[in-house]
């Protein structure tokens, strides 16, 4: 079998250094715009820009004041989208999110008054502080990208993105997402603290006057549409895949269903899911292949949240990506 030798080149040894061009160029230049705002989160800006170009949604974990909403109200401005946020509360109906029928007097008929999820990002704070009911409304326009209310179906505009914020300490009065429901996201981010450094640079902005409050007064520059957003899509089609990568990632997911350490495995959409990434985030790359570091790099973020740990395994001080890590060390790479 004919080795992985770099990005410049493909299995046949042609160049491929711009097979993928329009998209490396693309996503560059939407990360770079988002990046002169957002300080200090380069690789959850790059997750979120991977999640974007593939058409798939993010569950996004970390405590308040890191940036989650400003990244998000950013790159609906670079991307030329439609922002939408919601503060998920306990009262909240799933009509609040997807609208109703309203009667109008006049006229003697019913109109669509339709609610905050008719967007192309729709950010859902903090979604797990409000009740499984409320949390299901997502599920058609996550997977149809479509809203059904009182019998008649509704299509989303294109780009549509469902970004989902969770806070990892306070428990105490919120509803965890169901399975089927955690299944849907393409991606569960984690975003940490940046280091005092980073950290000194952003106060340093704030001196300076920049008010996240105020984005829209900010320089920030429109560098993508939704028509360059399907042209990268075409192009990450293309990318090759091998039929040893292929078999390599389902390697993985089959490693997380016989674990000793999980009650629950990781789904064939978590397959679909990881196959799909590494295309586009080779594209990103500027490669028109696909190779194993790309699997590696998005094994974390794809598979954490589609597997369940054993009670014993976390008292054992082992997390989900400590049991992926471990699967990735045992399983054979492909040459």
């Amino acid at each position: 079998m004919t080795d992985y030798i770099g990005e410049k080149q493909n299995f046949n040894g042609e160049n491929t250094l711009d097979e993928c061009k329009f998209t490396r160029e693309k996503s560059e230049a939407i990360i770079q715009e988002i990046s002169k705002v957002v300080v200090g989160q380069d690789d959850f800006i790059e997750k979120l820009v991977i999640c974007l170009l593939t058409g798939g949604h993010v569950l996004i974990e970390g405590v308040p004041g890191l940036a989650k909403t400003l990244t998000s109200k950013v790159m609906s401005k670079v991307v030329k989208a439609a922002f939408k946020r919601v503060q998920f509360t306990p009262d909240l109906m799933p009509a609040d999110i997807i609208g109703t029928k309203v009667f109008d007097a006049k006229k003697v008929e019913f109109y669509l008054k339709k609610g905050p999820l008719f967007t192309n990002i729709f950010l859902a704070d903090e979604i797990n502080r409000t009740p499984p009911k409320t949390q299901a409304a997502l599920l058609e326009a996550m997977e149809e990208r479509s809203i059904s209310i009182d019998g008649e179906t509704h299509k989303l505009e294109e780009p549509f993105m469902v970004l989902a914020t969770q806070n990892p300490i306070e428990y105490e009065g919120t509803y965890p997402l169901p399975e089927a429901q955690v299944d849907r996201f393409l991606m569960k981010l984690l975003i940490d603290h940046i280091p005092q450094s980073v950290e000194n640079e952003l106060l340093k902005k704030f001196n300076t006057g920049f008010d996240s409050k105020k984005i829209d007064e900010e320089n920030i520059n429109t560098v993508c549409t939704y028509e360059d957003i399907k042209k990268c899509r075409k192009e990450i089609e293309k990318v090759l895949v091998k039929d040893e990568i292929i078999n390599y990632i389902t390697s993985i997911t089959n490693a997380t269903r016989n674990s000793p350490d999980l009650i629950m495995g990781a789904s064939p959409r978590a397959s679909i899911s990881l196959l799909l990434t590494s295309k586009t985030y080779a594209a990103m790359q500027g490669r028109g292949y696909v190779i194993p570091e790309d699997i590696k790099e998005l094994a974390l973020p794809v598979l954490r949240h589609r597997i369940l740990l054993k009670p014993e395994a976390g008292i054992d001080g082992m997390n989900n990506d400590d049991v992926i890590k471990s699967i990735l060390s045992k399983i054979e790479v492909p040459r």
